[in-house]
């Protein structure tokens, strides 16, 4: 089994599972209480995995494959990543539809279903107001205007694309033992692709929202008062709070956005499409230690994971992502290095898939996500490029005062105007038929009709301008020569919002924060605006020239992490809400030091970095409880043994948060409590707008008065250690020196439809130990499952291509039983990466399967 063959190379057995958020890119698995009482029939793990061997996608040999012009040569490196040779554009995109279905399908399929919304066909009626919001965001504009924005020649680029996609359906769906197993699961077959399904806004629409927190910061204002919202939902630049005229912020209904809340990187499949025999526990397969840990941190308030203790600040900056750039001057081979390490959800398949590509005027290499032609992150011969999210704030809530004599219209300027209504049919998996009218006003989408109140709350956001499908304008990057023609792509990017770095061949190095900023005259955008006077409107967008940006810095060096990256003095306005700076500055410190020391930095360096576990929060906590100690003069004849044991343990720490580390675990344990016993010390009034779990801002400035402040010093040196300490005794022993962090903080990799045990041992990977938390560079969230962070990374060596190094992880394919399902989890659960070649020498010289695809004749 595929378990037995990499199980020894990481801990972790199958067998202990957990309900958590895989792929759609990723897939929660979730019981649905429709099913309750459903019983599966039992399967039998030798049949499945003979039938899953069967499916595997042909790699190696000939293929005659019709809508080619010319042949392809198709050549797999050891690690499973596709090189694809083609002698046309054409052909060269044909081939990456037809090589990403061969390894992805049943993930574009179901790509497909959430793009352009029939979801419910295969999950059922939990799927439909997904499959609703999908609808309504589908563009609808110029689409000559829509495909000019992506670049020269892109919409025979995505359609090449979609018909090599195409190609391996039709190939799949002629040949039903070629299916992968999924389908056959579901009772389910691929369907064809349209051109569609690439430019769907589904994707973008992920990245660039920040509605939520518009609502949010309302209800906020309606009981705390607009004067006191920036200090418990802080905003920087510093701006004030106005309501603005005409709105009723306390009408909004409370579930105003719950037609967008199912739109995220998941897709839930009830339980017996999983095969679940029983419903699971609320926990699903975990150990016992693990499980005590999660009731811990759900407990203290901390996200444990998407559904637990969230916050504006958690969602807006789970997709997270680091990068850097180093010149020359700072580097051992007098060239810059590039690095990037994206954070999204951690996911079986991974959401990204890595190719090269070579054809003419073509020869780039790197990932994106399967489901787009190109590549959005890696390098072509001349220039290599990295991206994080920039934040900037591209949607607005809109509410608009409806016609009360005039069904389905409402009024705007003092005119009664018709909505765009639209009449759509979702078929549901065992239920009728779901009829939906989608209704549209000038600014955007109906997200919720209120008709007792008269009013409607519309989506506006830049998917309604042509040009903004996720990441596609990146087949345009992917061409760029040098920081002219680089920038010249970037003026057109739209979303997401991104910090796009730059370097190339010459040692230039540069940064731009990219994406449509737009121009609101009249307001700033943090709160929902009345749609009826006309006063808020959008005027444009800001031009290249107005994005902060950087080339060839003084100091060498260019990194983002999220964080707000306003330069001094900036007067434009992108937005307010940003992630935190502890990430950045981090990995400043490290380049700094290394630059002040006069020490050339090296690929390896990079690779540690990006692996960095050292949290300043930690720092600055542990700094805290010194001070507290120091300030009782190191002597508390209340301590209890347990308490003092902590202590001596975290004041000894370094505050490295390694997977093999017991002050680590300790530590993230103890952080909860404490949170929870500075909560207290805020006054009750203001409580219930801090939220379950202190700001890590907010914890951290009170922490420092620990040296004046007796009641901080109680809440530092006080029971929550005590907690911490029997939580970690339950949790991994009585033994600290058998505890780690890496103990209960786990990557699990479940597969979607692994609901029974015979599944289980066929299609899962073993769950691996994980160091890092969400505020160090090596991002892998706090609790006891990671369920966010990098699983792709690449650090970008421009003195020698091949000498470049990447991870994907668990494999290139999706289907089990591939010899490229699970093969990279070893590497990446080790903080290890593999070789990125390049160069037609490197890649024939670690070539593991060679496919040459030939045109049929006609």
């Amino acid at each position: 089994m595929i378990q037995e063959r990499i199980g020894r190379l990481v801990l972790g057995t199958a067998s202990h599972r957990r309900l958590l958020r895989t792929s759609a890119w990723s897939i929660v698995l979730a019981a649905s209480a429709a099913f309750v009482g459903w019983q599966a029939t039992p399967e039998d793990a030798a049949a499945l995995a003979g039938q899953s061997r069967a499916a595997l996608a042909q790699i190696d040999g000939t293929m005659t494959v019709a809508g080619l012009e010319q042949p392809v040569d198709v050549i797999r490196d050891t690690w499973g990543v596709p090189h694809i040779y083609a002698r046309t554009e054409h052909d060269l995109f044909f081939a990456q539809g037809y090589v990403a279905a061969q390894d992805r399908l049943w993930q574009l399929d179901l790509w497909r279903r959430s793009a352009d919304g029939t979801l419910a066909e295969v999950v059922g009626p939990s799927a439909v107001r997904r499959d609703t919001f999908a609808r309504l965001l589908r563009y609808r504009g110029d689409l000559d205007a829509e495909w000019a924005s992506y670049g020269p020649g892109a919409k025979g680029i995505v359609e090449a694309f979609v018909d090599g996609v195409n190609a391996q359906i039709s190939y799949v769906n002629g040949h039903p033992d070629k299916l992968p197993i999924e389908f056959r699961l579901l009772d389910a077959r691929p369907k064809p692709w349209t051109p569609d399904v690439v430019i769907s806004r589904m994707a973008g629409y992920l990245m660039a929202r920040n509605v939520r927190s518009e609502i949010q910061r309302a209800r906020l204002t309606t009981t705390a008062g607009a004067a006191r919202v920036s200090e418990f939902m802080p905003v920087t630049p510093p701006t004030s709070i106005t309501v603005p005229e005409g709105v009723d912020l306390s009408a909004i209904p409370s579930d105003v956005l719950d037609l967008a809340s199912d739109a995220s990187e998941t897709i839930r499949f009830p339980g017996p499409l999983r095969g679940l025999a029983d419903p699971p526990p609320a926990f699903g397969w975990i150990g016992p230690a693990a499980l005590h840990a999660q009731d811990v941190w759900a407990e203290a308030g901390q996200t444990t994971g998407p559904d637990v203790g969230e916050t504006w600040q958690d969602e807006a900056w789970r997709i997270g992502s680091n990068n850097w750039v180093i010149a020359g001057s700072l580097t051992d081979t007098g060239k810059p290095i590039l690095a990037n390490d994206p954070h999204r959800v951690i996911a079986l398949p991974s959401l990204r898939y890595t190719v090269h590509l070579v054809g003419p005027g073509w020869n780039v290499i790197g990932a994106g996500e399967p489901a787009l032609p190109g590549i959005a992150a890696g390098h072509n011969d001349r220039i290599a490029f990295g991206f994080t999210i920039v934040g900037i704030d591209q949607q607005d809530v809109y509410v608009e005062r409806l016609d009360p004599s005039r069904p389905d219209h409402y009024v705007y300027k003092g005119v009664s105007e018709p909505m765009v209504v639209e009449r759509t049919r979702i078929a549901v998996r065992g239920g009728d038929p779901k009829d939906v009218d989608l209704r549209f006003t000038k600014h955007g989408p109906v997200l919720y009709l209120d008709t007792d109140h008269q009013r409607a709350y519309v989506l506006r956001w830049v998917g309604t301008e042509p040009g903004t499908a996720g990441y596609l304008r990146s087949i345009a990057l992917d061409r760029a020569r040098n920081w002219t023609e680089f920038r010249g792509v970037v003026a057109g990017w739209k979303v997401p919002s991104e910090n796009l770095m730059y370097a190339d061949v010459d040692g230039n190095i540069g940064w731009i924060a990219a994406g449509l900023a737009p121009i609101r005259p009249n307001w700033n955008g943090l709160l929902p605006v009345p749609g009826d006077a006309g006063q808020f409107e959008w005027a444009g967008f800001l031009g290249i020239d107005d994005l902060p940006q950087a080339y060839n810095p003084v100091s060498g060096y260019i990194a983002t992490a999220n964080h707000n990256i306003l330069p001094p003095g900036y007067t434009k306005v992108l937005g307010y809400e940003w992630g935190s700076p502890f990430r950045f500055n981090r990995i400043t410190e490290v380049i700094s030091r290394a630059r002040t020391d006069g020490r050339k930095l090296t690929v390896a360096d990079s690779e540690r970095l990006q692996h960095d576990a050292t949290s300043l929060v930690a720092r600055a906590v542990c700094d805290g409880l010194r001070t507290a100690k120091a300030a009782r003069g190191g002597v508390d004849t209340t301590s209890t043994p347990e308490r003092t044991r902590a202590v001596a343990m975290l004041t000894a720490w370094d505050h490295v948060l390694g997977k093999d580390s017991a002050a680590a675990a300790l530590f993230e344990l103890w952080a909860p409590r404490l949170s929870g016993r500075l909560l207290a010390l805020v006054p009750a009034a203001d409580r219930p707008y801090v939220g379950a779990s202190l700001p890590t801002d907010r914890l951290l400035r009170m922490v420092a008065g620990a040296r004046t402040d007796p009641a901080v010093q109680d809440a530092l040196l006080g029971d929550a250690l005590d907690q911490a300490w029997q939580d970690a005794t339950r949790a991994m022993g009585s033994n600290p020196s058998t505890w780690a962090w890496g103990r209960i903080h786990r990557a699990y990799w479940e597969h979607p439809l692994a609901g029974t045990a015979a599944r289980r041992d066929v299609f899962n990977l073993p769950d691996v130990p994980r160091g890092g938390d969400a505020n160090a560079p090596f991002a892998t969230g706090t609790g006891s499952h990671q369920t966010h962070g990098a699983s792709f990374r690449e650090v970008i060596d421009l003195a020698d291509w091949d000498r470049s190094m990447t991870i994907n992880v668990p494999g290139a394919s999706a289907q089990p039983g591939s010899r490229f399902y699970g093969n990279l989890l070893p590497i990446w659960a080790a903080e290890q990466y593999h070789p990125m070649p390049y160069s037609r020498a490197a890649v024939e010289a670690n070539a593991a399967a060679r496919l040459a695809l030939v045109p049929a004749r006609r």
